[in-house]
């Protein structure tokens, strides 16, 4: 327990910040020791930077003006990391030949650092001063966001194959291939971007462990969860602003910086967009949050005595006492013990994997949700960046904040916490079906899903009709036949010309399409139009509105159980055990979470981008039914796993014997509801 032990004496109003006088505190039935004394353990102090403390941010100085800034920090986290990335990461496949494996890999480069660093961050941390951290926190995300955006200005212009002829030509029209011993290939900035995705881990490892513990800190337990889960909610808007702002930076042109001028549209999947802007944004926004942070005090005022009225909820183990006995986390030799105190915390290990398996759906989804509803439902990947934001931000800033405000509204403690969020898992689970039900088929490709006109085979694009063509395998621009089938491009559907209607590039004397009565013989109709076939699958509404509650039912567990950890451990353990929580977070859900989603989306490709040099790169197609099987099947999965544990972690939960607030509970030791 923090500051003075008093369990005889329970606080029951609302502490604020106006009424608080430290000259007329109650003083404590014993004298504390020198390391309890609360006046050094809790040292308060005003807004400023040393002795300059403006009386302007004064203001500020209360866990609403901290609330603001942590907010606003969350936020741009958010922005670059859940949101940015998340959107950009087609982009990132087709423009470096990455595959989704890979950029899984840099989806899950933040969570590395994090899971490095989380355990010593929040075990010194805890005893600092915590909002110099979030300070040095705004540093390093906004470095890692610049450097996520050096690979454009270092690749060179982007080759769509302009310089092809894009119709049938019987002398060939595929250029020779380039010098590949040379390499050809942009996939080395790989490394860069896991660079920055670990420098954002860097400057994200404090904003979530030591930066949340501030507010209970400074909080009566009843209103810390509100305010964390405000705090939370409002982290949402980060990835909201990633994703809306992200989408329509992909509708600028990815070298327009560089002048150069294309004939495409957005519409067409040659399209690159400049997905770079909004690192760059972001990493001199973060940066102006780094004077602010460092103004706040060690602790905020009204913290002694919040401190000194507190009432443990720690699972009754023994390790509360061996902890005020110690005094743990004064020295780094403390460490090991400190450790070992909460991992044999079996309440803390059963919570901290129910939100590993959360995590695990959450980041997967987050990473791939904009690539699955563009190749589900034939959208251009800005809009379906949108609407995948649309969907993922205000059901997380929905669920966050409902969650916090029950907690605070009903005054749960530990055990009720726990069961509440069993409740609403079930009902997540439920929704999950939405894959089944929402799935859209695919549309006829020649060689892909359909033969070419009864003829060639599925899996080859090359075919008796396009025989003579010499079509280049790594030029992909869509055609839409007249037949209703989609084409790699106007090759390989046999094109022979092509004229413009408006804009729109039109082309006929297509040997592929339409019906055949001689083996030389072309039909009327053989005509195909610039871009892929519109889909005849109209289950969007249905699939966003389902989807919406699945995200609502997942988040809003995130707050309570969060609290129930807060609660289940000494509360001069709480800091770290939000570190070792965090810790297995990434471990075993938000590091193989993307990684696992990208192999799996992966396996269900059935076109692969085959670049000049033969090498495999992005997927072009995907097997959609497939896709949607295989991602129900593992959130089913993680969302059971997520029960599981939560009620072990309802049964075996023991509230402290001392406490007269909880000692009827703990008659009540037992898995009923």
């Amino acid at each position: 327990m923090e500051g003075i032990e008093n369990p005889g004496y329970t606080y029951d109003g609302e502490v604020g910040l106006k009424d608080f006088d430290s000259t007329t505190e109650k003083e404590p039935e014993s004298s504390p020791s020198p390391a309890q004394a609360p006046g050094e353990e809790f040292k308060e102090g005003p807004c400023g930077w040393g002795s300059f403390t403006p009386s302007c941010v004064q203001c500020c100085n209360n866990p609403m003006g901290y609330l603001v800034m942590y907010s606003l920090l969350a936020i741009m986290q958010g922005t670059a990391v859940n949101g940015l990335v998340n959107v950009v990461i087609s982009t990132i496949e087709k423009r470096f030949d990455l595959n989704s494996s890979l950029t899984g890999l840099i989806a899950a480069s933040y969570d590395i650092a994090f899971c490095l660093l989380s355990l010593f961050v929040s075990f010194y941390g805890q005893r600092g001063h915590k909002p110099r951290w979030l300070a040095f926190s705004a540093v390093m995300i906004g470095l890692g966001s610049f450097v996520f955006s050096i690979p454009n200005f270092f690749s060179g212009l982007y080759e769509y194959g302009n310089k092809l002829s894009d119709y049938c030509e019987v002398s060939g029209n595929s250029s020779s291939l380039q010098n590949c011993s040379e390499g050809s290939s942009h996939s080395y900035f790989l490394y860069v971007f896991v660079l920055g995705g670990l420098l954002m881990g860097v400057g994200g490892t404090p904003l979530y462990t030591l930066g949340t513990a501030y507010f209970d800190d400074s909080l009566p337990p009843h209103k810390s969860s509100l305010y964390i889960g405000i705090a939370y909610g409002l982290s949402v808007v980060g990835p909201a602003v990633g994703y809306l702002v992200g989408g329509q930076l992909l509708n600028i042109y990815i070298d327009f910086d560089k002048g150069q001028s294309v004939n495409l549209t957005p519409t067409d999947p040659r399209w690159l967009g400049a997905w770079w802007i909004g690192f760059l944004v972001c990493g001199l926004v973060t940066w102006m949050l780094i004077a602010p942070f460092s103004c706040f005090p060690k602790h905020l005022p009204g913290t002694e005595r919040i401190q000194s009225e507190r009432i443990s909820q720690a699972h009754n183990n023994g390790s509360e006492s061996i902890v005020e006995s110690k005094n743990l986390g004064k020295s780094c030799k403390d460490f090991p013990l400190a450790l070992l105190l909460l991992v044999k915390n079996p309440v803390l290990i059963t919570l901290t994997f129910a939100s590993c398996f959360d995590a695990f759906i959450t980041t997967g989804f987050a990473a791939f949700l904009p690539k699955f509803i563009e190749n589900q439902f034939s959208l251009t990947s800005s809009f379906a960046a949108i609407l995948g934001g649309g969907v993922l931000i205000p059901g997380a800033a929905i669920g966050q904040m409902l969650g916090g405000l029950i907690v605070s509204k009903f005054k749960f403690e530990c055990k009720n916490m726990i069961r509440f969020s069993i409740i609403i898992s079930f009902i997540s689970v439920a929704l999950t079906t939405v894959f089944i039900f929402a799935r859209c088929s695919n549309d006829p490709f020649a060689g892909v899903s359909v033969q070419y006109n009864g003829t060639g085979k599925i899996g080859e694009l090359n075919a008796p009709c396009n025989s003579n063509c010499s079509c280049a395998r790594f030029f992909y621009d869509p055609v839409c036949g007249s037949d209703g089938v989609q084409y790699f491009s106007s090759c390989y559907a046999g094109c022979m010309s092509m004229e413009y209607n408006d804009t729109r590039k039109v082309y006929s004397n297509c040997s592929c399409i339409g019906s055949h009565t001689g083996e030389s013989e072309i039909s009327v109709t053989s005509q195909a139009e610039q871009g892929k076939c519109k889909t005849s699958c109209d289950n969007l509404i249905l699939f966003m509105g389902f989807f919406f509650f699945v995200i609502v039912t997942t988040f809003i567990t995130a707050t309570p159980i969060t609290m129930a950890i807060l609660r289940c451990v000494p509360d001069k353990q709480r800091s770290f055990a939000l570190g070792v929580q965090w810790l297995f977070i990434r471990l075993l859900g938000s590091i193989p979470g993307p990684i696992l989603f990208g192999v799996v989306i992966d396996s269900t490709c059935i076109l692969w981008n085959i670049n000049e040099c033969g090498a495999e790169g992005a997927c072009w197609t995907y097997n959609n039914s497939q896709m949607s099987f295989s991602l129900i099947a593992i959130s089913a999965a993680s969302k059971v796993l997520t029960i599981a544990f939560l009620f072990v972690a309802f049964c075996i939960y023991k509230p402290p014997l001392k406490s007269t607030e909880t000692s009827q509970d703990s008659l009540e030791n037992h898995c009923e509801f």
